[in-house]
């Protein structure tokens, strides 16, 4: 079973919402890759994000645009992600790794090398912002080699295209939160209800709520509101920008996630 699958499962048997944290491979540093996974993993993540560095990433906010910009300027690149998840994976067998990023890398890489690559390493699942469900069929060597595509959906998402989605939907859904960029503070619990009720009556995998959530209120927002897990990106790639070595991450990623951890575990499970 992909790891994936089998931490929601987890999640879904203990009545829990999980929570995955997103920061950029490379930053702060390319040698704080690993000690910044196995922190996350320590302060309660239940699946962690791995953004791919890129020069053009049009879905992200000026956080993760920076960071980027800083990781791609220290020449991180796949290889070097994949090096990390694997020295990960010496200390780590449970926790899923999803790389969220974009499509030019992996097509420079080379999609049946990426796909081989990344699962060798103990990569779990790729989100390719860029690559819509039309266009999945070119991301075929993932599901060859047991990787999971995770596919976006956005607000705008009529009911159509959610049922294309759906129909290739694997490992979990991410539900953009608000039309727009990471980082921005536009969340509206109410309207994300709505999304996810209509989300679940199509889908048959959990959903994850990302894009706004800053904090352990809104964090616990999302989950009421039914969320299988909440994403949270920018406002820990900003508070880690700068940390000077594997201790001072470890800090600030506790200070940071300990009291989400702790409001995702006070909010009630949607059983829904």
């Amino acid at each position: 079973m992909n790891r994936i699958d089998a931490r929601y499962a987890q999640l879904r048997a203990a009545g829990r919402i999980g929570l995955i944290p997103f920061v950029t491979a490379g930053d702060p540093s390319p040698d704080l890759l690993v000690p910044t996974m196995h922190a996350l993993v320590a302060s309660g993540a239940d699946l962690i994000e791995l953004g791919v560095p890129f020069s053009d990433p049009m879905a992200d906010g000026p956080v993760i645009q920076h960071a980027s910009e800083r990781a791609v300027a220290r020449g991180v690149g796949i290889g070097l992600i994949l090096e990390g998840v694997a020295a990960f994976r010496r200390d780590d067998a449970a926790t899923p790794v999803v790389l969220m990023g974009y499509l030019n890398p992996i097509e420079i890489y080379g999609w049946a090398r990426f796909a081989r690559d990344a699962a060798a390493a103990g990569v779990d699942g790729v989100l390719l912002v860029d690559c819509p469900v039309e266009e999945a069929d070119r991301a075929a060597p993932l599901a060859q080699t047991g990787l999971h595509q995770i596919f976006l959906v956005a607000p705008t998402t009529t009911p159509e295209r959610l049922g294309d989605v759906t129909a290739r939907a694997q490992g979990f859904l991410y539900l953009v939160s608000f039309a727009g960029v990471t980082g921005a503070d536009r969340l509206e619990t109410g309207e994300i209800a709505q999304r996810i009720a209509a989300i679940r009556r199509a889908a048959a995998v959990p959903i994850a709520v990302g894009f706004g959530v800053r904090d352990a209120a809104s964090a616990a927002a999302i989950g009421a509101a039914g969320a299988d897990a909440v994403v949270i990106g920018s406002a820990l790639v900003e508070r880690l920008a700068g940390a000077a070595d594997a201790a001072e991450i470890a800090a600030r990623v506790g200070r940071f996630l300990a009291p989400i951890r702790a409001a995702l575990d006070a909010t009630p499970r949607d059983p829904s």
